[in-house]
Formats: structure tokens, sequence, C-alpha cells
């Protein structure tokens, strides 16, 4: 009978709170931690990591504010060190595909000395409804640095899904698995799809990366912010992770959702109608 927590960094977040959701549903003792939780914490206070992680058995890890920034790597070996100490022996890290940032992050947890699990997940379908490109989609206008490399959007419940079982399974223990959608879509494609579903006029335009930062500038984001998102819209979206992988089937046996299936739900609830 399992009786210590499992540790959720980032328990409110696109993944982690869908993680936590589930660990509890199956009866499992859940600790989420945040920079908004008691015990708190935060990536940039490592006196609040102990407290966090102490009995736990394992944890699932997302890393504010991306694996891509230069301190992440050298975060989460300092992580790590600090769950050995606490007496974990199980993390599930969250990464990137194609950032070599996350490949140092990953290598830095794999060198501590613990089991782990890499997850390696493409963009997630839920940043069209519950990230930075809602305000667009709702203006019935998205405009993003990104033209015709397509990409397989993963949808946040089967990385939930497929991070629950790596929790709960040891077969799936020192393993790195790439998690993405059934079908590669560009931005402009996905737009339309959302359009479709949503039955209203949605546009899409392609815009250079120089003014897309400028415009992010502008609006407020700072520098670190920014850095992440020309590295994401050109570095991560060159073509490299085109290509479908299997890791959600071969993690729950069972296909990954298609981006229809995942607009399609999403346009019932009614959160990309158009607002009075």
């Amino acid at each position: 009978m399992q009786i210590s927590p499992i540790a959720i960094i980032g328990g409110l977040g696109k993944t982690g709170g869908r993680v936590a959701g589930r660990l509890t549903e199956r009866g499992i003792k859940i600790r989420a931690a945040s920079r908004s939780t008691t015990p708190r914490f935060d990536w940039q206070d490592r006196s609040t990591w102990h407290q966090a992680l102490e009995g736990a058995s394992a944890a699932y890890v997302t890393f504010q504010p991306d694996l891509a920034v230069d301190w992440a790597a050298e975060a989460i070996s300092a992580f790590a060190k600090t769950a050995v100490q606490a007496g974990m022996g199980h993390i599930v890290l969250l990464s990137g595909r194609g950032e070599d940032g996350a490949v140092r992050s990953e290598e830095k947890l794999k060198a501590a000395g613990m089991d782990y699990t890499v997850l390696r997940a493409s963009w997630f379908s839920q940043n069209f409804s519950e990230g930075a490109f809602m305000d667009g989609l709702l203006q019935g206008k998205l405009a993003l640095p990104a033209g015709d490399v397509p990409e397989p959007f993963v949808d946040a419940d089967d990385i939930a899904d497929a991070a629950v079982e790596c929790l709960t399974d040891p077969r799936h223990r020192n393993r790195t698995y790439e998690l993405t959608g059934p079908r590669a879509l560009t931005f402009r494609q996905a737009v339309s799809e959302i359009a479709a579903a949503a039955d209203r006029a949605i546009d899409y335009e392609t815009v250079s990366i120089d003014a897309f930062i400028a415009e992010m500038t502008a609006y407020g984001l700072p520098q670190e912010t920014t850095s992440i998102l020309h590295e994401l819209f050109t570095q991560v979206l060159d073509g490299r992770n085109s290509p479908v992988m299997d890791g959600i089937s071969r993690i729950l046996g069972r296909p990954a959702k298609d981006f229809s299936d995942y607009a399609r739900e999403t346009a019932a609830t009614g959160l990309w109608s158009i607002r009075s």
C-alpha cells in the first residue's frame, strides 16, 4: 500500500494539475508544490526545495520558466541531489523535444544516481486554449513566427496519463520517451481546424521572429522569456521535431489523441466563441 506521497513540482500547471488529479482519483496521496502552496516551492529559492520533497517517494517535475534557460541544467542537478538527500527514489521529468538545454538538464538528472523517467513533449495542443495563443484566437487572428514547418501537437491529457503511468509502473523507470500527437500540422492548419470546430472565422498570419519578439517586448515580457520564445520558434521549430513518435502508445497502449478531437471537444465548451 502506497503511503508516502508523490510530489508534484508545478502542481498547479497545465500538466501538473492534471497529474495531481489523476493520482488523487487513484487514491494516491500527492503533495502539490509551487510558489503559492504550502509547503512552498520556488525554483529560484533553494531553501524551499527540501521541505517540498521530504518524505515523498517520487516526483513529477515541470521546470519554470523552461529547461532552455541557461541556469536550468545546474538547477536540475542541484534539485536531484536534494531529492536523493530527502530519500526520494524516482523523478519523472517533463522535458521538451529538440531543446539543447533540455538535453543538458536530462543528463544532469540521469547522473544523480536515482531512477528517472524523461518525457520529451511536443508543443501542447492546450497552448491554443490555456495559453498564450488564446487572445489571438478570440480576436479572430493569430500571428506567430511559424510558417510551413509541421508540429505533432500533443494533448496535455495524454501527457498527464503518461506521467501517471510512469510514476506508478516500475517498467517505465530509467527510460526516455518522446510524446507527440498522431499527426503533424502546421500552425496555420491547426488554426484552420480550430476555426472549423468553433464555426467562426479565425485568420492566421506568419510574421518574422524579430517582429514577434519586438511585439512581445512591447507587451512587457522580460528578456529571459523573449529569449525562450526566440529559441522555441527558431531552433525547436526548424523541422527537427516534425516526425511523429510513439511514446504515448508505448506507455498507455492506446493511440495519442488527434488534434481534431482536441479542437472539437474544446470548441464544444464554448471557449473559443466570440465574447459579447
